[in-house]
């Protein structure tokens, strides 16, 4: 079997690596990969944002699986396109990724399907978000509060102010930060308190099979500090999760959202990453991520005892 990994980080490597594990794996190429995947598959110079070369190239060359690593090509429609050409790939629809790359789509998902999640609001400028915040719908001027760039922001796009003058300066700075287009609109939030934990799964639409849970540490400085970045690393333990919380998490959050996606029309096939607090009234959803974490990946597929190439055909296969 012929693969297609599309993406650049450690987390494509960790994916390759997964996939040159398999016995039914012949060739693994990566586009556009990086030295270390280089060691274990052949790089292909085509960026992943280019969807029509990556489907001309897996045409071309007879690719039996493609498998997208990063959030840019799903929500650019490259599962679609590859769908609407006949060609095999691991990845949820242009519409699905929507859950990701707009965090005001995927918050009012949430409270159309009553998915546990924090109190919100979305601005559609600077203004109205600052106007929001002075009006005290999130608290008075020393309450915590969350400012969250709309669009893909590659981990950046989201502040944890301690007090309204920060929630300010992060909605002043957000445009600069993460670019016009991510920052179009503006989400608040409620400030949520516990302990985070990620939680993935695979998906083929109708059922679902989980993966271990997993934390990263997302701020750049040493003892938490600092900025969110996309993550200075990760553990994945049994231990984050006990068997009541995760058959809480099924019930409350997993199935609503599968369901939801369904009803909404966009079954849900592929990777469902779960950003999740763990609070004192039980887990509620921070964000969703429609593919694998970096670097959550290198973790979790280190463990992985199944072929990979069995549970992608069995995502495509339904």
């Amino acid at each position: 079997m012929k693969i297609l990994v599309v993406g650049s980080g450690g987390r494509e490597h960790a994916i390759c690596s997964a996939f040159n594990k398999s016995e039914k794996t012949t060739k693994i190429y990566c586009a556009d990969g990086n030295a270390g995947v280089a060691k274990i598959a052949e790089c292909v110079s085509i960026k992943p944002d280019n969807i029509k070369e990556l489907a001309d190239f897996a045409g071309q060359n007879s690719i039996d699986l493609t498998f997208v690593g990063g959030e840019t090509s799903l929500a650019l429609g490259i599962a679609d396109e590859f769908e609407r050409r006949g060609l095999k790939i691991v990845g949820v629809s242009r519409q699905a990724a929507q859950l990701e790359a707009s965090k005001s789509f995927a918050k009012d998902f949430m409270a159309r399907h009553k998915i546990p999640t924090a109190a919100y609001k979305t601005a559609f400028s600077v203004t109205e978000a600052i106007e929001i915040l002075e009006g005290g719908e999130f608290g008075n001027e020393e309450t915590p509060v969350v400012v969250k760039a709309d669009g893909l922001a590659a981990g950046k796009g989201v502040v944890v102010a301690q007090n309204r003058a920060e929630a300010i300066a992060a909605i002043n700075e957000m445009r600069n930060l993460v670019g016009e287009i991510a920052a179009d609109k503006i989400v608040l939030e409620e400030c949520l308190f516990g302990r985070e934990v990620s939680l993935l799964l695979f998906a083929d639409g109708k059922s679902f099979a989980l993966m271990p849970p997993v934390r990263d540490h997302k701020r750049i400085g040493e003892g938490d500090t600092g900025a969110n970045t996309g993550g200075m690393g990760t553990i994945t333990d049994a231990s984050l999760l006990s068997d009541e919380q995760t058959a809480k998490i099924i019930e409350e959050i997993i199935k609503p959202t599968l369901e939801g996606a369904a009803q909404d029309g966009f079954p849900f096939r592929g990777i469902l990453f779960l950003g999740l607090m763990m609070t004192e009234f039980g887990a509620k959803v921070l964000e969703y991520n429609v593919r694998f974490g970096d670097p959550e990946t290198q973790a979790i597929l280190i463990r992985l005892k199944t072929d990979l190439v069995d549970i992608c055909e069995a995502i495509i296969s339904h």
